[in-house]
């Protein structure tokens, strides 16, 4: 039985506390990828309560995906914005979540992003990483934004770190790590940079901005 959005809510705040729930229950959040890092990003943070979540991305549930990432292998084929939506409603049935099935580009980004309050950068490509950061600081400089960079291999967990680089600006993994050095990636590390993540955004939006 679905339990009601009041009793959803009462369970938060015994979690988190009524004036840090109610932060996060008005927060919305950018997802710039859903793979592994991004959908990883995306559960975490409707778990805790986050009150919108916008989900980007272009690609398609892919049998390759699903030993890092989100998805059911009966969601294959699917657009990830679309089986993402949908794992997360199971989740958390109350969480508003915008879905954009596109590809980001400099001319596009602003209007993707700008309704957001962090931004989760959640892309495989360098190029991709460097298109957003800097879109970002020229067009939106007030905007936080999280990325991810190094998670691949069998490196120690430890090495998975968060670092501020800019007042509006973190940097999570080991950032050295990359999947042509040969292991590949493994669902585990994946997940612990994803959940440094999220957890940069729950602390962003409880005021702890200290990295």
């Amino acid at each position: 039985m679905l339990p009601s959005r009041d009793e959803w809510q009462r369970v938060l705040i015994e979690r988190h506390g009524e004036q840090l729930q109610e932060k996060l229950s008005k927060a919305a959040v950018a997802v710039c990828g859903l793979g592994g890092l991004g959908s990883n990003i995306a559960v975490s943070l409707a778990r805790v309560g986050i009150g919108r979540l916008i989900l980007i991305d272009f690609d398609k549930v892919d049998i390759t995906n699903l030993h890092r990432q989100q998805y059911k292998a009966v969601q294959i084929g699917m657009d990830k914005t679309v089986a993402l939506a949908a794992n997360l409603s199971e989740i958390a049935p109350y969480l508003t979540v915008e879905v954009h099935n596109v590809k980001i580009k400099k001319d596009n980004m602003y209007d993707l992003l700008n309704n957001a309050d962090i931004i989760c950068e959640a892309f495989d490509r360098a190029e991709e990483k460097s298109m957003l950061a800097d879109g970002i600081f020229e067009m939106m400089p007030d905007k936080y934004l999280i990325s991810g960079s190094g998670m691949a291999g069998l490196g120690s967990a430890n090495l998975i770190k968060t670092r501020k680089v800019t007042p509006h600006f973190m940097i999570c993994g080991d950032e050295s790590s990359d999947i042509s050095d040969g292991m590949g990636l493994m669902s585990s590390r994946v997940m612990l940079c994803a959940a440094h993540q999220a957890h940069a955004v729950i602390r962003i939006i409880a005021g702890k901005t200290d990295f």
